[in-house]
């Protein structure tokens, strides 16, 4: 399964094989709890870049961005490791962000909502929520599966919902001839009730299992690396307009 690299200056870029990750909670408008205090991030799930040594530009007050990346896919066999290492190096060379890796493989949430969750869902959704809260930015990874996306990532969106309000999300994809295209598009719609800024260019992989080699490379890099410098330059753009502008009035919708 693959992805295609949709930006606006670039070109397409291709990949193959499917993907797979679980999920993390929080409630969501209809109903759910969700974790307040911040948990420790769990070991191994979370990859921060390092701190920049001078303030990056673009950001407000110098202070770089916390970029969640959200790996959508738990699925046994999965490809989405490959995509998001690749992501994670180029994130990694900007001073703009620093990322958090919320990888829903790792975390199991229940697809039953509920308003008074149990130990173990309270558990599992203090090992997320707070990351998520914490957030200025989202970049979501998500294969296709069957015209849309996995539901460990439907379940993760909808144990959460202030987490969401008024940030930007970003999107990287792979799948089939789609690139995973179709589920970015029903995703722009789940993501908009939650009140959150879905920028416009993504960064997806057709077929992505042929563009990538077996040490994690993509062959031929030039488009999708232009496709992910537009993708985080307008999500660096939103997070800092909408950090600014919530540090002066809070976000009352």
């Amino acid at each position: 399964m693959d992805l295609t690299t949709q930006a606006s200056a670039a070109a397409q870029a291709s990949a193959a094989a499917p993907t797979a990750s679980d999920s993390s909670p929080t409630p969501s408008p209809g109903g759910a709890p969700s974790a307040s205090a911040p948990a420790a991030p769990a070991s191994g799930t979370v990859h921060l870049a390092p701190a920049p040594a001078a303030p990056a530009s673009g950001t407000a007050a110098g202070v770089p961005l916390r970029l969640a990346l959200v790996v959508g896919s738990n699925r046994e066999g999965r490809f989405a490791p490959v995509v998001a290492d690749w992501f994670l190096e180029r994130a990694a060379a900007r001073e703009d962000f620093t990322v958090d890796v919320v990888d829903l493989a790792e975390v199991d949430l229940p697809t039953a909502l509920s308003g008074r969750p149990g130990a173990a869902v309270r558990a599992a959704l203090a090992k997320v929520s707070p990351r998520l809260a914490a957030a200025d930015a989202f970049v979501v990874l998500t294969p296709e599966y069957n015209h849309s996306f996995p539901a460990a990532l439907k379940s993760l969106i909808d144990w959460h919902y202030t987490e969401w309000r008024a940030k930007p999300i970003g999107f990287l994809s792979y799948g089939g001839i789609s690139g995973g295209l179709r589920a970015v598009e029903q995703l722009r719609q789940v993501f908009a009730e939650m009140h959150a800024v879905t920028v416009r260019d993504t960064v997806s992989f057709q077929n992505a299992g042929q563009h990538f080699d077996s040490e994690g490379r993509h062959r031929d890099p030039a488009a999708p690396e232009a496709a992910v410098k537009t993708m985080l330059d307008q999500l660096a753009w939103w997070g800092s307009a909408l950090r600014d502008a919530k540090s002066r009035r809070p976000y009352g919708g």
